[in-house]
């Protein structure tokens, strides 16, 4: 078998005023009335983050801020979800309550001991997803009392379903340059779009 050779590239230095290419979906400017698919991160296009149930907090939270995100999908060995765990979760009252009622420190607290149950997660179909504007997901996340949503879509008819994509109430209030996360509830659409011309 004959040996393959290679060859360094070659280089030269960097001119001034080079900027960053961005993906083409990098938090761009969007509106209200905008395709809900506008603000949904694409499992198909970014690979979700996840963490083992048996993870502690301290591991959780380090992989959330290294990956800049607050949430992770709790999966087992079969790469199912088994739950979803939030830096709200993290940070909240939620690790006290376990060590109050069985001891031990905040070391001690389990992703699996805070996560949200995968029986408790409400998911939205891909397939009216689609049909829907910004303005819709965020009166879904405001009304839910939720960050986060879940998208799943099946593939082919008697398959299970699917995690399609994910939607961040801080990701769409970055698109829609407001702060929709610690803003009042706003029923409808017409109420959310004056709080936004207010913002």
């Amino acid at each position: 078998m004959s040996a393959t050779s290679y060859a360094p590239l070659p280089s030269k230095s960097l001119e001034a005023g080079v900027n960053v290419v961005r993906p083409h979906d990098f938090i761009r400017s969007i509106s209200l009335s905008d395709s809900a698919l506008s603000v949904m991160t694409d499992l198909t296009r970014v690979p979700a983050v996840s963490v083992r149930a048996e993870a502690t907090l301290a591991e959780a939270e380090r992989l959330m801020r290294v990956r800049g995100v607050r949430m992770l999908l709790v999966l087992d060995d079969a790469e199912a979800i088994i739950g979803l765990i939030t830096l709200t979760d993290i940070k909240g009252e939620k690790p006290m309550q376990v060590i109050q009622a069985r001891g031990g420190t905040h070391g001690d607290v389990l992703v699996r001991d805070i996560m949200v149950q995968q029986a408790q997660i409400d998911v939205l179909c891909m397939d009216e997803v689609q049909r829907s504007r910004v303005g819709d997901v965020v009166a879904t996340l405001k009304a839910s009392g939720r960050q986060h949503a879940l998208v799943v879509e099946r593939e082919d008819e008697g398959r299970p379903q699917v995690l399609r994509g994910i939607f961040s109430i801080t990701q769409i209030g970055r698109q829609l340059h407001t702060d929709l996360e610690h803003t009042e509830f706003a029923s409808t659409f017409a109420e959310i779009e004056a709080l936004l011309k207010v913002a």
